[in-house]
């Protein structure tokens, strides 16, 4: 017995391409370092005054085989004062399934919406318009499940769909039972050499909404980045992205056109069939040199607060103005202004944040 099974051991170290050994020893590490300063309190924000720790990453990437590949991804945040620690990715995903299939399982971000699937460093603004903060938590990961396929079509076709716990989205996941579950579309190409455009929508059922309100009246001072401040049963996102760039040429010149409207409903057991949540937002970037982009961004939110059996609104309009100076495609200097007016919420206000984001070692490409 002992005989054949290390003759077994033996062989499959034989067969086993070399590449295998080298990715198990060598994974790529990476790390973002996000700072900033604020010039005061706004309102749904994660980011409080003065200077503070941003979304700080360390990552960890490496093919497992010639099937598999796996992530780690831990964040450092500082949050009213006390700095915290988060696993926010550690899945493993298939990289040679037939027919465009793709399975990923265990914590990792939800492709719902647009951005939601992107780090939060790739974004060209301080922080996540107001409509995902409120109802997204600003970024939503999850424990969980996902399945994409890849359409055979002449142009990009996705759809997938995920399921998860549900715990990171409310505060009360059930180990026993899917919590939220996704599903999703996306449509895209190229209009020319210079134009490309990307349109998607997508589906949130969120079992666990509402379970948590039994009267009392919700702080909404400072939103954390983990857990959304309001959540309805369903949200539907669309989103619509455009860009343009001169021959195709990114490094110089690029044009980005986005928005996206978000819609969530059946809050809770009290709510009416007109009791709703919806935000939205607009972006316009503009890398006018290899080293410089400008951009603009407004947004609305109007969602409505539980208290027992009845509601009281809120609305929140939000304008965000910027400038970055990115040295390397590692480096980036952010100045932005956001206004904001509206009713309901706490701390609205004008504010100034100067902002680094800094990346040393292995760093992929971004999404579209």
């Amino acid at each position: 017995m002992k005989s054949r099974m290390y003759q077994a051991i033996a062989m499959s170290a034989v067969l086993m391409p070399p590449a295998v050994h080298s990715v198990e020893l060598n994974p790529d590490i990476s790390v973002v370092l996000d700072g900033y300063y604020k010039s005061g309190h706004s309102a749904l924000s994660s980011r409080d005054e003065g200077f503070g720790l941003g979304h700080t990453e360390l990552s960890l990437y490496s093919p497992v085989d010639d099937l598999f590949e796996a992530r780690l991804t831990a964040v450092l945040e500082e949050h009213d004062g006390e700095t915290e620690l988060g696993l926010e990715e550690a899945f493993m995903q298939t990289t040679a399934l037939p027919l465009g299939l793709n399975i990923r399982a265990g914590r990792f971000l939800s492709q719902v919406g647009y951005l939601n699937s992107r780090h939060l460093h790739e974004d060209d603004f301080v922080e996540r318009p107001a409509a995902y903060r409120a109802l997204l938590g600003s970024h939503y990961f999850d424990d969980g499940l996902r399945v994409n396929l890849l359409m055979p079509t002449p142009f990009y076709w996705s759809v997938g769909a995920e399921a998860f716990d549900g715990g990171q989205l409310t505060g009360e996941g059930d180990d026993s039972t899917v919590g939220v579950w996704t599903a999703n579309t996306r449509i895209g190409g190229d209009i020319s050499t210079s134009q490309s455009w990307q349109a998607g929508f997508s589906w949130l059922r969120n079992r666990l909404a509402g379970h948590d309100d039994h009267g009392e009246e919700h702080d909404h001072d400072h939103a954390h980045a983990h857990g959304a401040e309001y959540t309805g049963k369903n949200l539907y996102v669309t989103d619509l992205v455009w860009k343009w760039s001169p021959g195709g040429n990114t490094r110089q010149r690029l044009l980005t056109l986005s928005g996206e409207y978000l819609y969530a409903d059946e809050l809770n057991d009290h709510a009416l069939n007109g009791d709703t949540h919806e935000g939205w937002y607009a972006s316009a970037v503009y890398q006018f040199a290899p080293q410089w982009s400008a951009g603009l961004r407004y947004g609305e939110i109007d969602v409505l607060d539980a208290h027992g059996d009845h509601f009281h609104g809120q609305r929140l309009e939000e304008t965000d103005v910027m400038l970055s100076w990115n040295h390397s495609h590692f480096s980036t200097l952010r100045l932005q202004y956001t206004h904001q007016e509206g009713h309901g919420f706490d701390h609205i206000d004008n504010t100034v944040t100067l902002q680094y984001v800094m990346t040393f070692g292995a760093h992929g490409a971004h999404d579209f």
